[in-house]
């Protein structure tokens, strides 16, 4: 008699691909539903309009979804999109799936116009899931700019240069939500640009929020690279609070040694270091200094104060605001999620091919966090590798038994009940046209 959990003998077992049922990845059906949800296949075949005779051009809205599939389960080059044709899994995916050399071309059609209509489907995608509950609504939101640098491999990389990290690749900028981990607004920029260049953007995302729905109080926080007098301004135009991070210039260093010595307040520090807060005026703009030193055996090290400053609108406690301003470290989740999928090589050889792949690429992105934020509204926002661990990469088989269509997932899966719970709610999701 063989029981089910009998070992099996491994170097005698055969191993046959010859199961015409199986699907790749099945958990993958719950972004498919919420996309389908959103609408947002029609809207990119509706926004994403190539040059009528360009290769590539046809049945784009099809071809976005092939990319952002694939990218939500891992993909980090075209290639990987061939997993979507294995055994049935289209069928959960809504039909046909392009091969990837069809989306090789299609890519590589895109100019920089193209990539501004792929970024308007972010941006309409983005308010169509804040109206279905993953928005803010009258709550405060937090988002956080910064940029980094994409490495490449292959110096035939259009647009890639040597930047402030001193390694090939691009410079992309991109604004994310502090508490859900979304991607807001992102641009792919050539290599050698300036941190600041490209913060115009600073006007789109704010109507891009505003549109969104958000009807709170709005923060905007990012580190010294970013510091612009033309930003504060516009800002404070919008009605929005920021907190960001000044260098050290003469000006700055002047506000920061006039500080009275006794105005110093000690906060809480790791055991190998101490910090102390204060604040000042530069200009008519509250100045918040930050000021740190090594003590104990590693004060050798360093013995003399750091400073960091930050120039914020916001009238709170120092504390608050302080503290508050060190959280924009979480932004740096969000590349790490990017960076461990869709943005961890740039495939093409063309920038603006490479710039639609990075907007796509925070698509697929969203898309699973509105998977979890939605689905499964009271979990802990974890890492995209732990979300695609948990409910994407199931395996399944598909089967139909008269008209009936049945995904089998594996009996005993830890976080069945997390996938059922997140199915119901998706579903229960009205279609948008």
């Amino acid at each position: 008699m063989v029981h089910d959990d009998e070992p099996v003998g491994l170097d005698g077992l055969r191993v046959e691909f010859d199961d015409q049922r199986a699907v790749s990845d099945a958990g993958v059906m719950l972004v498919a539903t919420l996309a389908k949800r959103l609408g947002i296949e029609v809207l990119a075949g509706r926004l994403v309009r190539l040059r009528r005779g360009r290769p590539g051009a046809a049945n784009a809205g099809r071809k976005v979804m092939a990319l952002v599939f694939a990218m939500v389960l891992g993909a980090d080059s075209i290639d990987d999109c061939e997993v979507l044709r294995a055994g049935r899994t289209r069928r959960l995916l809504g039909g046909w799936i392009p091969a990837p050399s069809t989306l090789g071309t299609f890519l590589r059609a895109f100019t920089f116009g193209h990539v501004r209509q792929l970024d308007a489907l972010l941006g309409e995608a983005l308010v169509r899931a804040w109206r279905a509950g993953a928005g803010p609504g009258k709550d405060r939101l937090v988002v956080d700019v910064d940029s980094f640098v994409g490495e490449v491999c292959g110096r035939l990389k259009q647009g890639a240069a040597y930047g402030y990290t001193k390694l090939l690749g691009y410079h992309p900028i991109l604004a994310t939500r502090s508490d859900t981990r979304e991607v807001l607004h992102i641009r792919l920029r050539k290599g050698s640009a300036n941190t600041q260049k490209g913060m115009r953007f600073t006007d789109e995302l704010i109507a891009r929020v505003k549109r969104a729905g958000a009807e709170g109080v709005k923060l905007l926080r990012a580190d010294s690279g970013f510091w612009n007098v033309k930003v504060f301004k516009r800002l404070e135009q919008a009605g929005w609070q920021y907190s960001i991070g000044v260098r050290l210039q003469k000006g700055i260093r002047e506000a920061v040694q006039a500080i009275d010595e006794h105005v110093w307040r000690t906060i809480e520090y790791p055991e190998e270091g101490e910090a102390q807060i204060a604040e000042t005026t530069y200009g008519d703009r509250r100045l918040i200094v930050r000021r740190t030193r090594l003590v104990g055996a590693q004060a050798q090290l360093w013995p003399d104060w750091r400073h960091f400053a930050v120039l914020t609108n916001r009238t709170e406690d120092i504390v608050i605001v302080e503290a508050e301003h060190r959280d924009h470290a979480v932004v740096e989740q969000v590349i790490a999620d990017l960076k461990d999928q869709a943005l961890q090589h740039f495939p093409s050889g063309e920038f603006s091919a490479n710039g639609a792949w990075t907007v796509l690429g925070a698509l697929a992105h969203n898309l699973l966090r509105w998977t979890q934020v939605i689905g499964l509204p009271n979990t802990t926002v974890r890492t995209a590798r732990t979300l695609r661990r948990r409910l994407l990469q199931i395996a399944g088989r598909l089967t139909r038994h008269g008209r009936t269509w049945t995904l089998h997932l594996p009996a005993r899966w830890p976080w069945h009940g997390d996938y059922i719970s997140a199915l119901a709610r998706i579903r229960a999701l009205p279609t948008s046209a």
